[in-house]
């Protein structure tokens, strides 16, 4: 399993929640097994208690995409660092399940968690998977939507450090409401100026309609 794919339970997790919006999905078992994707089996023993425990992470978590957006660095990694030492794994070198051409395993690195229960096994892959992207991409790589009031959290992997938004569906609403907004600028200045020259107009008039003074 690639490492990066780690990384994208973070994600999951903290976008379970819209804070802005006051929505959070994040609300029974069932959710926390969909968080696991294709990891059923670890997900098939979460339990009502750790729903509560998932929030908490999911704040913690959070912290972290908020320290990078702002760009404090050091507080982003001390606050992963505490996480990595709260829920730590234990990384293997896996190959089941993965085969070459020639019938030979495709060795990769694997998360192997033991965690106490659900909560404990999720924080651990998704705090190492994002510990991974951090230091392979940078902490500005970490980044919270900017197409207010949404506010997920992604991770930015383009080649020039240019992601702004969580979704195509976010970029393209900021991108309309920009849009507006410079139409809307453009009429107010078409507005005043077209009112400038107005007044103009009528001043210029009203002085060509005055008499000339003259003595007799």
């Amino acid at each position: 399993m690639e490492l990066a794919y780690y990384s994208d339970y973070a994600v999951r997790l903290v976008n379970s929640e819209d804070p802005a919006r006051g929505k959070d999905t994040l609300t029974s078992v069932e959710a926390i097994r969909e968080l696991f994707g294709g990891s059923q089996e670890a997900a098939r023993r979460a339990t009502d208690s750790d729903v509560t425990r998932f929030r908490s992470v999911r704040g913690r978590l959070r912290a972290v995409f908020e320290a990078a957006d702002s760009g404090d660095e050091s507080l982003a990694v001390n606050l992963l660092n505490a996480l990595l030492l709260e829920f730590p794994v234990s990384p293997q070198i896996s190959g089941h399940d993965h085969r070459d051409d020639n019938g030979r395993p495709l060795w990769h690195m694997h998360l192997a968690d033991h965690p106490s229960n659900v909560t404990a096994g999720y924080a651990a892959i998704a705090a190492m998977g994002l510990a991974f992207h951090l230091t392979e991409y940078g902490v500005d790589r970490l980044g919270l939507c900017e197409a207010a009031p949404c506010r997920n959290a992604y991770l930015d992997t383009s080649t020039n450090r240019s992601r702004r938004y969580c979704s195509d569906r976010c970029a393209t609403r900021a991108n309309v409401a920009a849009y507006r907004a410079r139409k809307r600028l453009e009429a107010d200045r078409s507005e005043k100026t077209g009112l400038a020259a107005d007044s103009t107009q009528r001043a210029s008039a009203s002085g060509e309609r005055r008499p000339a003074s003259g003595g007799r």
